[in-house]
């Protein structure tokens, strides 16, 4: 199988802040040595690892670094990493958005790459003008373009408004339509980056499965980027773990991801502030929006006959009644073993634009030896009266369970998750408005 993509001791180095090197002397210096001696950048010697983490004493700062990996043709590579690793850095190199600072990119075939909303589109032209420019780009000719038109709008659900200017769009449905437009007009190879997380949980489905059917049954090769790992597990065949700019991990997409969540697990904490960050650019309406939570207790060391105590501070944005919080548990392979759900509480009391506390107790967890994170949501879980999510927060907390003295009555490391899921029984009390 002959290779589709080569990474040869790839770089990309930013200067912070500012562009040149600014002074005129350093900046006759560099043109001096490349343009004139063509020789290498002296100044890319100076840099520092992309550790968004910590504040450097350079003014350089290597987005990636010695990035050396070939993927063969029909491969799924799954690009996994924190925020600032890099990920999206590497897909612009690919897609020729932005070029390298030192080594070599070799691919084969045309690309076709969904990096954010809205990437490739014109927000003046519609629908329509937009996936026949994108389709020019990629050099194709109209008739190719219009033999696909009728299978892209379709896929896109956005048949209503392809003759509308993009620019009033959703976020969504840009999204809908970028995704479309790349997988259909015959890429050879498909760069996905986690834009995807936009649209919703039917849109994400569908996408999936195109990719899937792009590997598998057109043999098109497929860079994908997500932090949604059971997709990852779902979709890629291999996969690569990238941290601070640098390959950290490289094997299959089991390996990959095992990797990248037991090292992540590892820095327990018992305390978090909510951020976009935890929400994984999933879409929520905050009606009643998570500001904090909180786990009493010392994280690494969680009796497994100890009660969970959960303080989670809220805060209401809009008129809604009453809420219920889900409490729920994911295992070191980032697999769903249970969920903790409160009765309704009664918000009339609690006026628009207040916060308020709750504080979540789950009596007997059950849980097993081995390392867990914490999911939270807020919103109604209620056949009758519907199901709504107002905020939801991934992974946002992370503790280790032990064995309690003499009470070790499982033979599991951990709780898997073919054993079944645990309903958790507790209760929930307000404590302060």
């Amino acid at each position: 199988m002959s290779t589709a993509i080569e990474f040869n001791h790839v770089g990309k180095q930013y200067r912070l802040g500012l562009v040149s090197t600014r002074t005129l002397s350093h900046d006759l210096h560099r043109w001096w040595q490349t343009a004139i001696l063509r020789k290498e950048d002296p100044y890319l010697k100076i840099g520092e690892t992309n550790d968004r983490t910590t504040v450097g004493s350079s003014e350089y700062v290597w987005a990636l670094q010695d990035i050396d990996f070939k993927v063969e043709q029909g491969d799924v590579v799954g690009i996994i990493g924190k925020n600032g690793a890099g990920k999206s850095t590497l897909l612009k190199l690919l897609s020729k958005v932005t070029g390298p600072t030192v080594g070599s990119i070799r691919s084969r075939g045309r690309i076709g790459a969904l990096l954010e909303v809205g990437t490739g589109f014109h927000p003046e032209m519609t629908g329509r003008e937009n996936i026949y420019m994108n389709g020019a780009i990629m050099g194709m000719s109209k008739a190719e373009i219009t033999k696909k038109l009728d299978e892209i709008i379709d896929f896109s659900g956005c048949e209503r408004y392809i003759d509308t200017p993009v620019k009033r769009y959703s976020s969504g449905m840009t999204v809908r339509l970028g995704f479309a437009v790349a997988a259909h007009l015959d890429p050879e190879i498909l760069v996905v980056d986690e834009v995807l997380a936009v649209g919703d949980a039917e849109f994400q489905k569908k996408a999936i499965g195109k990719m899937h059917n792009v590997s598998q049954g057109e043999g098109r090769t497929v860079l994908f980027v997500s932090h949604n790992m059971a997709s990852i597990r779902k979709l890629c065949h291999n996969g690569i773990v990238l941290k601070n700019g640098s390959i950290v991990f490289s094997g299959t997409a089991d390996n990959c991801v095992d990797y990248y969540i037991g090292n992540s697990i590892t820095q327990l904490c018992s305390f978090a502030e909510i951020t976009d960050a935890h929400r994984n650019y999933e879409f929520t309406s905050k009606d009643i929006e998570l500001l904090s939570v909180q786990m009493e207790g010392d994280p690494n060391e969680v009796a497994s006959d100890q009660p969970l105590h959960f303080v989670i501070k809220l805060k209401k944005n809009a008129d809604v009644g009453m809420a219920s919080i889900e409490i729920m548990f994911n295992d070191q392979k980032d697999d769903r073993i249970g969920s903790y759900i409160s009765p309704y509480f009664d918000l009339s009391q609690v006026k628009k634009g207040e916060t308020f506390i709750c504080r979540s107790t789950i009596s007997q967890h059950n849980l097993a030896k081995g390392k867990y994170h914490v999911c939270f949501n807020v919103g109604l879980k209620n056949i009758e009266i519907g199901c709504k999510d107002y905020d939801i927060a991934h992974n946002v907390l992370s503790f280790s369970v032990v064995y309690a003295d003499g009470k070790n009555r499982t033979p599991f490391n951990y709780w898997p998750a073919f054993n079944g899921n645990l309903y958790f029984q507790g209760n929930t009390e307000i404590l302060a408005l």
